[in-house]
């Protein structure tokens, strides 16, 4: 398997994990969405808690230019760690979540 298509089945088995869990309060709904030709992946809840409507993002991944993406993280367990867990190199992994100024403080790739 090449590295993109690798990349493709890691971080959509990791929506698919993080999308398995659901709050434990109100009536939220967890979607595991996959645009795999945009390398798109994303993790939503939507719902109720309460008279509160619940819709947004608890992850979201693209993959661009060879590298993965970390858009957005809201877990408590960090995406980016479970990616090099799984097998990604951090050098291929740019969490863009951060400024481009701060990126190269971290220990991942700049983009």
């Amino acid at each position: 398997m090449d590295k993109l298509n690798r990349y493709r089945a890691i971080v959509r088995q990791l929506i698919d994990e993080y999308a398995r869990y659901k709050p434990s309060h109100g009536e939220i709904d967890t979607e595991a969405i996959a645009d795999c030709e945009k390398d798109h992946y994303e993790v939503m809840h939507v719902g109720w808690d309460g008279e509160r409507r619940v819709h947004g993002s608890v992850v979201h991944i693209d993959i661009i230019g060879g590298k993965v993406w970390v858009q957005y993280d809201g877990t408590s367990r960090p995406v980016a760690e479970e990616l090099v867990a799984a097998g990604i190199p951090r050098e291929d992994i740019v969490l863009a979540f951060h400024p481009s100024k701060v990126r190269p403080l971290t220990d991942y790739a700049v983009g």
